[in-house]
């Protein structure tokens, strides 16, 4: 079946969230911060492809996501950030 015209939502992934903790030595009081940041969330871009001819990929899909970011962790520790999604799409004339 061929699909030319589709209706679907994307929708980025969120950044994770950042982590409050606070370094705790023996000798050090009030020692500062040791949380991390969260890492970003993934990206959508579309890219084009000779070998797409129809958008049926798509047909039974109404919301496509990408990942979303991890939290940080202590000892200054950054989250992971999200994968980016490459949506191919079939070249137009």
């Amino acid at each position: 079946m061929f699909v030319d015209s589709i209706k679907i939502t994307l929708r980025a992934g969120k950044g994770g969230n950042g982590v409050v903790a606070w370094r705790r030595e023996k000798y050090i009081p009030k020692g500062g911060p040791a949380g991390g940041n969260g890492g970003k969330g993934g990206s959508i871009s579309l890219k084009t492809d000779n070998h797409v001819l129809s958008l049926e990929s798509f047909r039974n899909r109404r919301l496509i996501c990408a990942e979303n970011g991890l939290s940080g962790g202590g000892n200054l520790q950054k989250g992971r950030n999200g994968q980016d999604l490459v949506l191919p799409l079939p070249c137009g004339e």
